[in-house]
């Protein structure tokens, strides 16, 4: 199997969407369970940034990082949090990390993720990703 430089198999990484295609964001690289998102809270580090706060956990084992997104109600409607969410899916998957260390992170967004400008967005995230490889390879 062929693995590229963050150690997912092709299969397990978010792909590129084409025209007319929706972009795909496969289960092998979400997080889950409940159990995985309370722990991440309970036990992680925590990394602040103007419109979201990234927590973030390394795993004993599995392949490259899992992600999860957390919009709370108090964030307003049901439309504008699953706006939310799909611009930080997206922004995760325009971004994604190039590192194969086995971490889970959970994506708390702030209000102003919805007003944000994309490009700025995917900055947050793509300095999100390299404060958690920073402290992956500390270990």
């Amino acid at each position: 199997m062929v693995k590229d430089v963050s150690g997912a198999t092709p299969e397990n990484r978010p792909t590129a969407s084409g025209p007319g295609k929706r972009a795909k964001f496969p289960r092998s690289v979400h997080l889950l369970r409940h159990s995985d998102f309370e722990r991440v809270y309970k036990t992680g580090r925590r990394h602040f940034a103007s419109r979201m706060t990234v927590f973030y956990l390394p795993r004993a084992e599995g392949h490259g990082p899992r992600i999860g997104f957390t919009v709370s109600k108090t964030l307003g409607g049901a439309v504008d949090r699953n706006r939310m969410k799909r611009r930080l899916r997206e922004a995760v998957r325009l971004h994604w990390p190039e590192f194969h260390v086995p971490v889970d992170i959970v994506i708390n967004p702030k209000k102003s993720v919805l007003a944000a400008d994309f490009a700025d967005l995917g900055k947050e995230i793509s300095r999100a990703f390299e404060v958690v490889q920073q402290f992956a390879e500390k270990r």
